[in-house]
Parts: structure tokens; C-alpha cells; sequence
């Protein structure tokens, strides 16, 4: 199972239309996560497109799309818990992973899924992997633009980020 993930798209402000590399893996993925900061539900009806999509709603969000996705839930693909929220509730910027993890303090997640930072995070903490895909239209000070993607076979995950250079 292919899981693309993205967060950050701060749609139509920062880009007009989801990028062609983002487009070049949605064609194939089976399912699609947000963390947050899509500003419009056309983002999420650009995403169903090419897969069934899900995640939560940021910061940058308004009272349809939190009505919609809620801050924070836990998605489940072939028995791996993925936690997803965007890691703006709890605490300061500089706190996001923090802030993220403890949004599932208590439950079992294999994952933790989170935006906000716009900072390509991949790291294991306790037993849980924290990912942060960074933004496919707003990288800010990072050199490039950034999504994630998931794979889930036999019961494992394997995650990666992808960056490039153009959000055209």
C-alpha cells in the first residue's frame, strides 16, 4: 500500500494548482494524508481525484474544513496506527514535534504524522515514528519543496521523503 502524504498546501495562496511531482505520485498512491494547512476543501476535492484522502485541519484552517477533519485522529492501513494532527495546538512553534507526539500521549500509534514547521522531519522516538512531510507549495527557508510518502507491506512501514526544486 502507497500512503502519500502531504501537509502545508496552503491552497490557492501558495500555488494555483498541486504540483507535478506531487501529481506524479498521486497518480499511483492508494491513499492520501493532509496534516493541515489546506486553507480551502478544494484542496481535499483536488486530492480525492486520484485517491481517498484524509487528515486534519491547521492553523490556517476555517470552520468547514475543522467541521470536516477535526485537529486530531488515528487512521489505520494494513494493522499500522498513523496519528495525524498539525502539531499547532500545545505549545510554541519550536514545540511542534513535541506538541505532536503528546496529542497521542496514552494511545498506540505506530506513526505520528504532523505539519506547521514546513520542516521535513523523520525521526523515531519511543517506538514511534514522527514525520513531518515539510510543504509541496511553501518550503519557506528550506532549500526545497517536500512531501512524504508511506508504504505499508506485510504489516511494516517504510517511509521517505521527496524534494524538488519547483512547485510548478
Amino acid at each position: 500500500m502507497k500512503i502519500v502524504i502531504v501537509s502545508d498546501t496552503h491552497m490557492p495562496r501558495m500555488a494555483k494548482k498541486l504540483p507535478d511531482r506531487l501529481v506524479q505520485e498521486l497518480r499511483s498512491a492508494d491513499a492520501i494524508l493532509h496534516a493541515g494547512d489546506w486553507t480551502q476543501l478544494a484542496v481535499w476535492e483536488a486530492l480525492g481525484a486520484y485517491a481517498p484522502t484524509d487528515g486534519v485541519a491547521g492553523n490556517n484552517d476555517g470552520e468547514k474544513i475543522i467541521a470536516k477533519f477535526g485537529h486530531r485522529k488515528i487512521v489505520a492501513f494494513g494493522g499500522i496506527r498513523i496519528g495525524i494532527v498539525h502539531g499547532h495546538m500545545g505549545g510554541s512553534r519550536a514545540s511542534t514535534e513535541a506538541n505532536a507526539l503528546g496529542a497521542f500521549a496514552g494511545e498506540r500509534v505506530d506513526a505520528v504524522v504532523f505539519g506547521h514547521s514546513h520542516i521535513p522531519v523523520m525521526k523515531e522516538r519511543d517506538g514511534i515514528l514522527l514525520f513531518n512531510p515539510g510543504s509541496p507549495t511553501d518550503k519557506r527557508k528550506q532549500p526545497h519543496y517536500s512531501f512524504g510518502m508511506m508504504r505499508i507491506e506485510g504489516g511494516k512501514l517504510r517511509a521517505e521523503h521527496v524534494y524538488y526544486s519547483s512547485k510548478s
